[in-house]
C-alpha cells in the first residue's frame, strides 16, 4: 500500500490550493482512488459568488431614476457649456491643423503613389550587386506607380466633377456643409501627436497597472521568498482582480512566513510595486496565517476628504441603528454601532480624535430619546455647546459656577453605576414577553414608564482624570466598571485620549489599562509609533497589519477602525466643525423639547432665542413663488438678508424651518422635484398660535 498525491480526473488542484492524498492499491489493476480520511479532510474554499442586480438599486424607484437622470443631465450640460466656451479656440486650432493636414495627406498620397517603401529593397540589391533583383524590383515599382497613378487620376477627376456640380447646382451653404464635414478629418491628420481634437472637460486619472508579475517582483525584492529555491516561491490564492479603485489579490507566502513578515516589509513591498506606502493595504485572511490579502490603490485613497457630515440635515437619528462615520479606503461607507459598545479613540494632538468623538456624540444628540453626558478634561471649545442638550456636563478641571468638574463627573458616574445595577435587577424581573432574554429593547428604552433610556457618556482627554490625587481612584474605578458592565444595560461609553498608556501609578494605572483594554471598538488616528498604535487598537493589531503610525501627518480625521466588524478599515471620517456642531445641537435641543426628553443640566439652561424671525425672513424672500426648494431658499436668504443669513446652507435652513413645524415637501423647480417648503405651510406656522411665537 502506497500513499501518493492523486487528484481525481478533471479536478487538478489550482495553484496555491490544497493537495488531497489518496490511497491507491498498486496491484495488477489500480482501484478507484479513495481519500485517506473519512469525510472531507480539508474544506475546499470557493470564491464567493454574487449575482448582479437585474435593475440597479438606485434605479428601482422614480426618485432614483430622476436623480440618475438629473446627474447625467448635469454632466451633459457641463460638457456642452465647457465646449461652447472653448469653441472659438477649438475652431481656430482646427483650421490651422486642417491646413497642415492637407499638406500631410498630400505627402502621404505621394509616398503611396511612388512606392517609397520599396527604396530600401532596391538599395539592398545594389549593395549585394544583384542586378537581376534590382531590375525585378524596378519593374514592379514602375507597374505599381502606373496603376496607382490611374487610381489617383480617377479620384481627382471625381473630385473635380463633384465640385463643378456643387458649384453649378447646389446652394451656397452646401460648401459650408462640405467644409464642416472635411474639417475634422483634415484637422485630425494635421494635429500634433498626443493632442486630442476636443479638449476633454474631465482630467483622465492615471495610475500604475499592477499585475501578477509586478506583485511577485515586489515580494521577492522584499525578501519574502526566493523563486529559485523549492518551497520558497510566492504564490497566489486568488486571481488578480479589480476591487473599487484598486487591485486585489490573495498572496500565499512560503511556509514559515506569515502576515507579520509582510507587515514588517510593507515599505519594501511598496517600493517593489513602485507606489507610495499609503497605497498598500495588507489584510488578514482567516483561512491561513501565511495567506493575506493585498490591496493596492490606484492613487492615494486617504488624501481626499469625504466632506461634511450628513448630520447637517438635522434629521432625527436612531441610536438603535449604526452611524455612518465616513468612507473606507475603497470608498465604501463605514458604519459603527454605538449601542452595546464601549469605544476608544486615540491619536496624537490635532489629528481629529475629538472631532471623531464629537461626531458620535452629535449622532446621539439628534436622537431625542438618548440621555447624553459630556465631559472634556481639557476644556476645549469643541464640546461646550453640548451644554444645550447634555444631562450632565463639565469642561476643564478648574472650578465653574456648576461646581468642580471632577466632582461633577464623580457624582455623574456614581448615579450611572447605580442606574446600571438597578436596570439589571428590573430587566430580570420583567415579563419575558416584554423583555425577551432579559435584554433592553427599543420599546422599553423609549417608554418613559420603565425609566431606562439609552445613555451615552463621552469623556474626552479622559487620562487627565487619573492624575488628580485621591478623587482619581474613585473616578478610575467607576470608569472601569462602566466600560466593562454598562454597555449591556444600554449605557455606552466613548473615551478619547492622546496618551493611551503610562497613565497613573499602582491601582490607578491598572484601572486605566483595564478601561482602555475593555473597549470593544477602537479607533486610532495617527500615532507616534507602532507601540502606541497597538495600545489604542489593542494587542495583536500590528500583527494583523494595523499600524496607525504609518498614516501621514496631512491626513486629518483619518484612522483605523478595529472591532466594529470583521474588517478593520482605514476610515476617512466626516467633518463637523464648531459651527456645524452648534447648528446640529440647536436642532437637537428643539427635538428634545418637542419630545419632552430634555433633562438634567440642559433642562435648567436658559437658552436665549434667536433674534431673527425665521419664518418672516423666509416669507420675505418667497416673492411670488408658491414653493421653494431648500437650495433656492438658502441662496435667496444669503443674497437678500446677508446680515442674518450670509453663511447659511440648505441643510441649515431646512433644519431651522422644519424645527418650527414647517414640513419638508417635494417642490418642482429647474426641471426636477426636490425637497423644499410651501408658502402656505410657512404662513400657517407664522400665524398666532401656528407655531412660532
Amino acid at each position: 500500500m502506497t500513499v501518493i498525491p492523486f487528484p481525481p480526473p478533471g479536478d487538478e488542484p489550482e495553484q496555491g490550493g490544497q493537495e488531497t492524498h489518496y490511497e491507491v492499491e498498486l496491484g495488477d489493476e489500480p482501484g478507484k482512488p479513495e481519500p485517506v480520511h473519512e469525510g472531507e479532510a480539508v474544506a475546499q474554499l470557493s470564491p464567493d459568488e454574487k449575482r448582479r442586480d437585474i435593475i440597479p438599486a438606485h434605479l428601482r424607484t422614480p426618485a432614483g431614476v430622476r436623480k440618475a437622470l438629473a446627474r447625467r443631465g448635469g454632466a451633459v450640460a457641463y460638457e456642452v457649456h465647457f465646449q461652447l466656451v472653448r469653441a472659438p479656440l477649438t475652431i481656430t486650432l482646427w483650421l490651422v491643423w486642417a491646413i497642415w493636414g492637407t499638406l500631410v495627406l498630400a505627402e502621404r498620397l505621394r509616398r503611396w503613389w511612388w512606392v517609397t517603401e520599396q527604396a530600401y529593397l532596391r538599395s539592398q540589391a545594389v549593395i549585394a550587386g544583384d542586378s537581376r533583383e534590382w531590375r525585378s524590383l524596378h519593374q514592379a515599382g514602375r507597374n505599381t506607380r502606373r496603376d496607382r497613378g490611374y487610381i489617383i487620376a480617377a479620384a481627382a477627376f471625381g473630385v473635380l466633377l463633384a465640385g463643378t456640380l456643387v458649384a453649378r447646382f447646389a446652394p451656397w451653404w452646401a460648401w459650408i456643409l462640405i467644409g464642416l464635414a472635411a474639417l475634422p478629418f483634415l484637422a485630425r491628420a494635421g494635429r500634433p501627436p498626443g493632442r486630442p481634437l476636443v479638449t476633454p472637460s474631465l482630467i483622465t486619472p492615471r495610475f500604475r497597472v499592477i499585475s501578477a508579475d509586478v506583485v511577485l517582483r515586489a515580494y521577492y525584492a522584499a525578501g519574502l521568498g526566493n523563486p529559485d529555491k523549492a518551497g520558497q516561491e510566492v504564490t497566489f490564492g486568488s486571481p488578480m482582480s479589480r476591487d473599487g479603485d484598486g487591485s486585489r489579490v490573495a498572496v500565499d507566502l512560503p511556509y514559515g512566513k506569515g502576515l507579520k513578515d509582510a507587515v514588517d516589509n510593507k515599505p519594501a513591498i511598496a517600493s517593489g510595486l513602485d507606489v507610495s506606502l499609503s497605497q498598500v493595504f495588507l489584510h488578514r485572511d482567516p483561512t491561513s496565517y501565511r495567506r493575506h490579502v493585498l490591496w493596492v490603490a490606484d492613487r492615494d485613497p486617504l488624501a481626499s476628504p469625504v466632506g461634511r457630515t450628513p448630520l447637517l440635515a438635522c434629521k432625527p437619528t436612531d441610536i438603535w441603528r449604526p452611524v455612518t462615520i465616513g468612507l473606507d479606503e475603497r470608498g465604501a461607507a463605514v458604519e459603527l454601532a454605538i449601542l452595546w459598545n464601549s469605544i476608544l479613540a486615540g491619536a496624537l494632538p490635532r489629528q481629529g480624535k475629538s472631532f471623531f468623538a464629537r461626531l458620535l456624540a452629535l449622532y446621539c444628540a439628534l436622537d431625542p430619546f438618548v440621555k447624553l453626558d459630556v465631559f472634556d478634561a481639557s476644556g476645549k471649545p469643541d464640546w461646550r455647546k453640548f451644554a444645550l442638550i447634555a444631562d450632565s456636563h463639565a469642561f476643564g478641571l478648574t472650578p465653574t459656577r456648576d461646581g468642580l468638574p471632577p466632582e461633577i463627573l464623580l457624582d455623574t458616574l456614581i448615579r450611572i453605576k447605580d442606574d446600571v445595577q438597578d436596570r439589571y435587577n428590573r430587566l430580570s424581573e420583567l415579563d419575558p414577553k416584554i423583555c425577551p432574554e432579559g435584554k433592553l429593547t427599543r420599546q422599553i428604552a423609549r417608554d418613559p414608564r420603565f425609566r431606562m433610556p439609552v445613555r451615552v457618556i463621552v469623556l474626552d482627554e479622559f487620562q487627565e482624570y487619573y492624575t488628580l490625587g485621591k478623587i482619581s481612584a474613585d473616578i478610575a474605578e467607576l470608569i472601569s466598571f462602566l466600560v466593562k458592565v454598562a454597555p449591556a444595560a444600554g449605557v455606552s461609553v466613548i473615551l478619547a485620549t492622546q496618551k493611551p498608556s503610562g497613565i497613573g501609578k499602582g491601582d490607578i494605572g491598572q484601572q486605566f489599562t483595564q478601561a482602555r483594554d475593555q473597549c470593544a471598538v477602537r479607533f486610532s488616528l495617527r500615532t507616534a509609533s507602532y507601540s502606541v498604535s497597538e495600545a489604542v487598537l489593542g494587542q495583536g493589531a500590528y500583527g494583523e497589519g494595523l499600524d496607525s503610525s504609518t498614516l501621514l501627518p496631512e491626513y486629518k480625521g483619518v484612522g483605523i477602525l478595529r472591532g466594529a466588524s470583521d474588517a478593520s478599515p482605514t476610515v476617512r471620517t466626516y467633518l463637523a466643525d464648531a459651527a456645524d456642531a452648534e447648528k446640529i445641537l440647536r436642532a437637537a435641543r428643539a427635538l428634545r423639547e418637542r419630545a419632552g426628553t430634555l433633562s438634567g443640566m440642559a433642562a435648567g439652561l436658559d437658552v436665549p432665542k434667536d433674534e431673527r424671525d425665521v419664518l418672516a425672513d423666509v416669507l420675505q424672500v418667497f416673492g411670488s413663488d408658491s414653493g421653494l426648494q431648500w437650495e433656492v431658499l438658502a441662496a435667496r436668504l444669503a443674497a437678500q438678508i446677508p446680515g442674518r443669513w450670509g453663511e447659511t446652507s440648505p441643510d441649515a435652513v431646512s433644519a431651522e424651518v422644519r424645527s418650527l413645524g414647517v414640513p419638508s415637501k417635494q417642490v418642482w423647480g429647474f426641471g426636477q422635484n426636490r425637497q423644499g417648503c410651501k408658502r402656505a405651510d410657512v404662513e400657517a406656522q407664522g400665524r398666532p398660535g401656528g407655531g412660532q411665537k
